[in-house]
């Protein structure tokens, strides 16, 4: 059987559809590139914003337009929360909810008995997409540590999506990073749906950072990347332990906003200054680390004047780079009710506004590699496509800095000692040590 996948959203959907490659290849079906003819076609979706729904229904509709006959699949957060809406869509065959992989495949399989399988995860308590071996068309792997969120942000759908925060136990994490340190893979990302929330759950209750420390201890022939913490969870223990070889100096911080009162209004669990003052500290105690943060443009009733003084902060803050989040209203989400929400063109233009900033932010962030003295010295993992401009290799050092490498295709998937050299573009030119 061939069977194709999409995936929209996050590291953690990318994660369940690598789990759900591996247990397809278990049966002996073929994976191909959802633009090919297929059997089945299973849509991975997201519904974080408006669009992600959007792209989800779009990516149905090419499937039963490539193959007609096919089975068609909808899975992931949009299945979970809306699962009557995407049934009602004439291109979808199922509609099967997280956490329901064998579900999923019987779906595949056309033997699934009901068009709807949906679980109310609020009651789980266990994470069950899980027991990756392989990530396929991957160089760097993602590993699922914890999943749900206790946190409730009043933007935020996810939490009605994944349900409460469960964890992956301390072994089983170990073990599957052994695996695929096993395989070749130089490079693990530890991700999850609210990442600093591992281990509350746990008996006996531990933090992330013992997570961390559990996994320097096996002194593993790879490099981890934490993908996101909030500001509150960048504790004096968990910085120790980042700062130590063997984790990559990049953290992914999302702020959403630069604003006290918008950011109450959001539910986000500090003050600006709370959050300075922590990312301040990151910056300090692990030198050279690249800092990366998220930005919802036009929260409901967010002033002109809140934005502005936003940016400003922005622009003088240990931060190298943002991704920018124009707001999506989502129906079950409290703040989609209780504040007048900013018109949609201002929601953009301040978006525009934020990825000029961004690309003043990368350009400080990059020059200031080139002209470091003496050159400075990165491990590159190098990836197995080449760059399609130049023709160069590429791939990216522990700080995240996309690079650029003259060499042979040997060099993929390896970690290559490099010097940077100069600036080309969005990239930097290396040269092997």
């Amino acid at each position: 059987m061939r069977v194709a996948i999409a995936t929209l959203g996050c590291k953690v959907n990318q994660y369940d559809s690598a789990v759900m490659s591996n247990r397809f290849s278990d049966r002996g079906w073929q994976r191909v590139a959802f633009s090919e003819p297929a059997d089945a076609y299973v849509v991975n979706s997201c519904t974080v914003t408006a669009r992600a729904d959007s792209d989800a229904r779009r990516l149905c509709r090419k499937a039963r337009r490539t193959s007609p006959d096919a089975r068609v699949i909808m899975t992931g957060c949009y299945a979970q929360v809306s699962a009557p809406d995407v049934a009602a869509l004439e291109e979808v065959d199922y509609v099967v909810g997280l956490g329901r992989l064998d579900d999923l495949l019987d779906a595949v399989n056309g033997e699934l008995e009901e068009r709807i399988a949906v679980s109310d995860l609020r009651k789980a308590t266990e994470v069950t997409t899980l027991g990756l071996e392989s990530f396929p068309g991957r160089d760097r792997a993602f590993v699922k540590v914890q999943e749900g969120c206790n946190l409730f942000c009043t933007f935020c759908v996810i939490p009605i999506a994944r349900g409460r925060s469960r964890s992956v136990s301390p072994r089983l994490i170990i073990e599957e990073i052994e695996r695929l340190a096993a395989r070749g893979y130089h490079e693990v990302v530890l991700t999850g749906v609210h990442l600093g929330g591992w281990g509350a759950d746990l008996e006996p209750a531990e933090t992330f950072a013992f997570l961390l420390e559990a996994i320097a201890e096996r002194k593993l022939p790879l490099r981890v990347r934490i993908s996101s913490l909030d500001p509150p969870e960048l504790s004096e223990r968990l910085l120790d332990v980042i700062a130590e070889p063997g984790f990559c100096r990049h953290l992914h911080v999302p702020l959403q906003a630069c604003d006290n009162s918008v950011l109450e209004r959001m539910r986000r669990r500090y003050t600006l200054e709370q959050a300075d003052k922590w990312l301040e500290r990151l910056a300090t105690r692990v030198p050279g680390v690249t800092i990366g943060t998220d930005l919802i443009t036009g929260f409901p009733s967010e002033s002109r004047q809140q934005f502005e003084s936003g940016l400003g902060y922005l622009e003088n803050s240990p931060v190298n780079y943002l991704h920018v989040f124009p707001y999506s209203r989502r129906d079950s989400t409290s703040a989609s009710s209780r504040w007048k929400e900013v018109e949609a063109s201002e929601v953009h233009r301040r978006a525009t506004e934020v990825r000029e900033l961004d690309s003043r932010l990368r350009d400080t962030w990059l020059s200031a590699h080139v002209s470091a003295a003496p050159p400075k010295r990165l491990s590159m993992l190098v990836e197995s496509e080449r760059d399609k401009t130049t023709g160069l290799l590429r791939g990216y050092s522990d700080e995240y800095l996309p690079l650029l490498l003259d060499g042979k295709d040997s060099a993929k998937g390896r970690l290559v000692a490099v010097n940077i050299d100069s600036r080309q573009g969005e990239r930097l030119r290396v040269v092997a040590t």
